[in-house]
């Protein structure tokens, strides 16, 4: 048996799923080329719920659903449950995963910042729950009151006695009780916590440091067979005609695969999956696939957007930043403030259209066969990606197994569903396993970027150099066209950051101007609308101190006053970076803030331009709030 094959699959029952699927069943492996999943409790075995189990050897094993993708999140929510659990951290293992996302109870993504924040409610009963069972056994087992005994680091401690009994020796019984309902059971106070919120090693590190871990890049399969794709060059376009006589005379040619394209929009909230046109070679191996693709021949129909470039796309910005958008937040009169203030300020922001550019590129494995489809991927997306093999090969969903690789970095490019659909589209065509394996250079042509902006604020300030308008408009193509048509024209992606300005300005205006600009797939990158619109509007807002003659740091904490969350974690900043004090001849700081979703964070910059115009940053301070902590090392990694 192929090794890597019997890593990425596990077998769950029927009566397995029915038994669980009371609770949340989702699960997560990371995956080893070394060990092999196991999903079958062995006897003796303790598993109230679906999200973990603990061997009579005391291992415990955690199960989630989320992607890992370098940020260390799957290590935050084992975290999460080990607390709950009050398990020993050296005896936590994380699980395997689940193939069939259709029979788990949420959607399996991992996008949106939002892995920890809507795992902890439920990691955090899933392991009290647990907790609870393992006292009640213990107490049974010594026959003693069940007040007096509690949990401590993988063991139940009887208090008056100090009498000790492990995990492992407690599974068989516990596994005999009715478990309580998590509602029932109490969490433990933040106070008594003793894993969340320290700095804790992940979990994936030492796979990632032998070369065990395997990546979808890295996946066998037996009769594997590498495809590569030349897609059209300009979006939008159509395959007209090719000739592959001479790619299917090269060695090792097995076949040359069509592919018509696919819209990247969707209907009705569907999300598209956004496949270019295309030619496959498939080979016995990647360098004769890459080989047979340079031998292609052929002829594209690039369409209108062939005429499509950097300048006519910035002219159409700026001619429709003269005009109305759409009304994204309106606070007291802001035209009418600008008219009369004793000073007017104003400025273009441009921001470019923005790759991923994950550190591993595009890649896909897939087994079409008459009975059913294994895909092999580093997805965020779980669930979207056997919806879509599902639809092109007309399989049930649950005769769609997907196996989850390690994500060599994501950003939100790996939430797309467009390799998965590659794959399974030329393993369909073939009749055999089938990776296809993408270029840099092809990853970097055929994304689905971050849309540009252009950007036309302007801001009043009165005598005194306060400010009293700002107004604030976006010229974009949305994203959320993605999904179908936009909701009363806002797409919210794009005003995050602008719309929610948290300076106290009694006149504010910020309107939306959608540009289709259709053949451009557009994608979530990281922060999607914030990323940008925290750049223009903390850009913008020093422009108006400086027009006012007010130090950027004192103006931004006048207008926060009704923000103390914001203003506690700039003064942070800012006296942590010494805002103020002397500073060696030639360099200056800056500070800049900004909120997304449950964070707020502030950084100092300081900085020295050189005579010909080059920037060096000496140091950056950061403070950030990002509410409750889990794992402060992995806050470091992420801020650093």
């Amino acid at each position: 048996m192929n090794h890597a094959e019997d890593i990425m699959t596990s077998r769950i029952t029927r009566r397995d799923f029915v038994q669980t699927s009371a609770g949340l069943v989702i699960t997560f492996y990371l995956p080893t080329r070394h060990a092999a999943a196991r999903v079958d409790a062995a006897e003796g075995e303790f598993a109230p719920n679906a999200w973990l189990r603990v061997g009579t050897d005391g291992i415990v094993t955690l199960t989630v659903d989320k992607a890992e993708m370098g940020q260390g999140s799957q290590t935050g929510l084992a975290m999460i449950l080990a607390e709950e659990l009050d398990a020993d951290w050296a005896t936590v293992r994380l699980g395997p995963v689940p193939e069939n996302p259709a029979g788990w109870s949420r959607r399996m993504s991992t996008g949106g910042s939002t892995a920890i924040r809507t795992s902890w409610e439920p990691l955090r009963k899933a392991g009290a729950v647990a907790r609870e069972m393992l006292i009640s056994a213990a107490a049974a087992t010594w026959g003693v009151e069940r007040a007096t005994c509690r949990a401590e680091q993988g063991a139940v401690i009887h208090t008056p006695t100090q009498r000790r009994l492990p995990y492992g020796k407690l599974a068989a019984r516990a596994a005999k009780l009715p478990p309580p309902e998590p509602s029932d059971v109490a969490l433990k106070d933040p106070k008594d916590f003793r894993l969340l919120g320290t700095r804790t090693p992940r979990l994936d590190t030492p796979a990632k440091v032998d070369g065990s871990a395997v990546f979808g890049i890295d996946v066998t399969v037996p009769g594997m067979l590498i495809a590569s794709i030349e897609r059209c060059p300009v979006f939008g376009g159509m395959l007209k005609r090719y000739d592959a006589a001479k790619a299917e005379a090269l060695p090792g040619v097995r076949a040359v695969v069509a592919l018509e394209p696919s819209a990247w929009t969707g209907t009705g909230g569907a999300w598209a999956a956004g496949c270019a046109a295309g030619v496959a070679v498939v080979a016995d191996n990647y360098w004769n696939a890459v080989q047979g693709r340079r031998a292609l021949e052929i002829e594209w129909d690039e369409g209108e957007a062939a005429a499509l470039g950097s300048d006519g796309i910035r002219a159409e910005f700026a001619r429709l930043a003269e005009q109305a958008g759409v009304e994204a937040r309106k606070d007291g009169d802001a035209a009418g403030a600008l008219a009369g203030a004793a000073k007017r300020v104003e400025a273009v922001y441009e921001v470019p259209f923005l790759h991923h550019a994950t550190m591993e590129p595009m890649n896909c494995t897939a087994h079409v066969r008459a009975d059913g489809c294994d895909v092999w991927a580093p997805t965020q997306n779980q669930t979207r990606a056997q919806e879509v093999a599902a639809e092109l090969t007309g399989l049930s969903k649950g005769r769609v197994r997907v196996h989850t690789t390690f994500l060599g970095g994501g950003f939100g490019r790996r939430l797309e569903p467009d390799f998965v659909a590659e794959a399974v589209r030329v393993s369909q065509a073939v009749g055999a396993p089938v990776k296809v394996i993408w270029s840099r250079e092809d990853d970097v042509q055929h994304g689905f970027y971050r849309p540009a902006t252009y950007n036309k604020f302007a801001a009043g300030l009165d005598a005194a150099g306060t400010p009293v308008a700002w107004t604030h408009r976006i010229v974009a193509p949305p994203i959320l066209l993605k999904f179908g048509p936009l909701d009363k024209g806002i797409d919210r992606t794009l005003i995050d950051g602008a719309a929610n300005l948290p300076y106290a300005i009694p006149n504010v205006a910020v309107d939306q101007v959608a540009v289709d600009l259709l053949p451009i797939p557009r994608g979530f990158w990281r922060s999607v609308g914030i990323s940008q619109n925290a750049f223009v509007t903390e850009c913008f807002f020093d422009e108006v101190a400086a027009a006012a003659g007010k130090d950027p740091y004192e103006l931004r904490r006048a207008l926060l006053a009704d923000k103390p969350r914001h203003l506690r974690t700039l003064e942070l900043a800012a006296e942590k970076a010494g805002w103020g004090t002397p500073l060696p001849a030639g360099r200056g700081r800056g500070i800049a803030l900004a909120e997304w979703a449950p964070t707020t964070c502030a950084e100092v910059a300081e900085v020295s331009v050189t005579p010909d115009g080059n920037v060096r940053v000496h140091r950056v301070v950061c403070a950030v709030d990002c509410g409750p902590t889990v794992n402060v090392g992995q806050i470091e990694a992420q801020l650093q």
